[in-house]
């Protein structure tokens, strides 16, 4: 007898091997109707597939996570099919679903467009109504090869002939229409739904290899039903509109140009918000016990062979060789093995831990043209970057410690929501065994002791440690990973960085990575996009611009500009000979918190008329009394609480 133990606890048996659908039917008509998908001993598997051992189940149902990720896989296998009946001769290669949907890259004389997507989506949506059910062959590796080639699809021989030797070559059947996959899939084509639409097309080289053919990536977004959908199209536009590369142009933050490809050219306004941001961060380290220190950029081979980045990220580093000296130097693409030799320069003792090591650290890495993002993703970039040298029993401690002062930096940031993920040992990683145990004990241990509960998130840990990643849910509900904990034996080891213990002996320490924003760029980013770029007025580029109405006023109104200047605040005047109407639209479109106009009566009585961004009314106070606001509302949020 089979032992099917449910959810609840439940064991029901069975004379032998039982498939998930069977297993639903013999619980309910309700549960055979729902169930899309069984969890077995927590693997997610077809519903035809049969149970063969004892095992614990779980089925899943269009509420799940998981049966999301399964829809959108389903609907590139959909999609897929409908692109080659509508345009025989294409061939297929990969389609994978992603955050937030699915593509599928297809290869074809003719590029696809957006004007294709119309006919492909009629096409999906007639496979979807004829729900073939979605059936698992395992075939013999020569015949999927020769198979795939006599239907001329050589990128799909080519994927099964790089598949391991000892992995089955699994075919998913949806009807006529088949496909190399690993599966698990739905029931049939009618479980995907209609909430789906093609976004976007984009080149993609074969395996990312510009040396291979060009395909062309269709983007879709599938959702488990119409209002999910449409809560995401509403997100999508919510986010155009705050598109923080359309927003820097208006408000006159900075630009990127090809003679200097994934760098930013900060304008005066941006480097200002960089700048308050900075000295707020800079403040914040101070308040936390941090020494800044400053480490070079250029940095011989020998090092990052030495801490094992030279094997893990040598193609993400820009090179630099010096002929006459015979040396390889790289620009650093992270700080970290630096600030391990200013630890090591000189005796350390126990008494001087935890140490804590800070840098606002110019960081250079390659990532490939298409990959870039404005200022979200680029090639030169500053980290808010730290690390605090300890024992195993200070971790704890530490942890507390960086967790609190994360949350508050990212509530006076304006994010009051943040989640943290635990990401544990990944398949490539250094170090030993043991050395991962202890580190990964700990990490969890400090997380119960400070109270940070945590998704598990299996396998993405640094090659030298586990870490916590601090995830920000911003304005219009889209999450961004900003902030990490990372607990590491392995490059104190690598790099013998030693203290001197309280038995007159040396001792590794612990190197904890910790950064709160990440990538200054990216989260300037960030920002732009959280606050549609009307900043409180203590992160605002231009904080107050003083607009006459009349000539008549302008030596009041510069007047006014000087008043504001020495009570600390940024300000412009516009005393041009424009309409007032025109002056408020056009600081208005620039999102300047607070205009100040001024005319004659103004002028007479040492008044000003406030008004602020978003707001029809003005207010009308002494410049005095205008002056003392403003300089308060312009206070960090740090500096108020001091």
């Amino acid at each position: 007898m089979l032992a099917i133990t449910l959810p609840d606890g439940t064991v029901r048996r069975y004379d032998g091997p039982v498939t998930g659908t069977e297993i639903a039917a013999s619980i309910g008509p309700g549960l055979a109707k729902a169930a899309l998908a069984i969890e077995v001993d927590g693997k997610l598997r077809d519903m035809a597939l049969p149970v063969e051992a004892d095992a614990a189940i779980r089925f899943v149902t269009r509420k799940d996570e998981a049966a999301l990720e399964m829809i959108r896989h389903d609907a590139a296998h959909v999609l897929a099919e409908a692109v080659q009946s509508l345009y025989p001769g294409t061939q297929v290669t990969i389609g994978p679903s992603i955050e937030n949907g699915f593509y599928y890259d297809f290869y074809r004389n003719e590029p696809f467009t957006p004007d294709d997507f119309a006919a492909i989506e009629a096409r999906m949506r007639e496979i979807v109504t004829a729900n073939a059910s979605f059936v698992r062959e395992v075939w013999p590796r020569d015949e999927a090869i020769a198979f795939f080639e006599a239907r001329g699809e050589r990128f799909k021989a080519e994927l099964i002939r790089d598949l391991p030797e000892d992995e089955q070559i699994s075919i998913y059947r949806q009807g006529e229409w088949l496909d190399l996959c690993r599966g698990p899939h739905l029931r049939g084509t009618a479980d995907v739904g209609n909430a789906f639409k093609l976004m976007k097309v984009a080149g993609a080289y074969w395996r990312g290899d510009h040396r291979n053919p060009m395909l062309t990536r269709i983007y879709g977004t599938a959702w488990r039903d119409q209002k999910e959908l449409d809560a995401h199209l509403l997100q999508l536009e919510e986010a155009e509109r705050r598109d923080h590369r359309r927003i820097g142009k208006e408000m006159d933050l900075f630009h990127i140009q090809e003679e200097a490809v994934g760098q930013v050219f900060w304008h005066a306004k941006g480097w200002r918000l960089y700048t308050v941001l900075q000295d707020y961060m800079r403040r914040a380290q101070v308040r936390a016990g941090y020494d800044e220190v400053r480490t070079p950029q250029l940095v011989d081979r020998s090092l990052w062979e030495a801490s094992g980045h030279w094997d893990k990220y040598r193609h993400h580093m820009f090179i630099a060789t010096v002929e006459d000296e015979d040396k390889t130097l790289a620009l650093k693409p992270m700080n970290c093995p630096c600030h391990v030799q200013i630890f090591r320069h000189g005796l350390r003792s126990y008494r001087e831990l935890p140490l804590r090591m800070a840098e606002f650290g110019g960081c250079h890495r390659y990532e490939p043209s298409g990959a870039l993002h404005g200022i979200m993703r680029v090639r030169g970039f500053t980290q808010d970057d730290g690390h605090i040298f300890c024992t195993e029993a200070q971790i704890a401690d530490e942890t507390v410690r960086f967790v609190a002062m994360l949350a508050d930096v990212y509530r006076d940031l304006g994010f009051e929501q943040f989640r943290v993920k635990y990401a544990d040992r990944p398949e490539a990683s250094a170090g030993s065994d043991e050395a991962w145990e202890r580190a990964q004990s700990a990490l969890i241990d400090a997380c119960r002791i400070a109270g940070v509960e945590y998704e598990h998130n299996p396998g993405e840990g640094a090659f030298y440690g586990p870490k916590l990643e601090f995830v920000l849910r911003d304005a219009i509900g889209r999450d961004w990973q900003c902030g990490t904990l990372q607990v590491d034996m392995v490059l104190p080891e690598r790099l013998d960085a030693s203290y001197v213990g309280e038995d007159s002996a040396r001792h590794r320490p612990v190197m904890l990575h910790r950064a709160i924003l990440g990538s200054f760029e990216r989260f300037i980013g960030i920002l732009i996009e959280q606050h549609a770029g009307k900043f409180p007025l203590w992160l605002a580029p231009t904080q107050v611009v003083v607009a006459s109405i009349v000539s008549d006023a302008e030596p009041y109104a510069l007047e006014v500009v000087e008043t504001l200047r020495k009570a600390g605040l940024v300000v412009e005047a516009d005393v041009r000979n424009e309409k007032i109407n025109a002056k408020i639209r056009e600081h208005s479109l620039a999102r300047v918190p607070v205009i100040l106009v001024v005319g004659r009566k103004e002028a007479e009585a040492r008044t000003v008329a406030m008004r602020r961004l978003g707001g029809a009314e003005q207010q009308v106070l002494s410049l005095a009394e205008a002056a003392d606001v403003l300089a308060q509302e312009a206070t960090p949020p740090d500096l108020r609480r001091a």
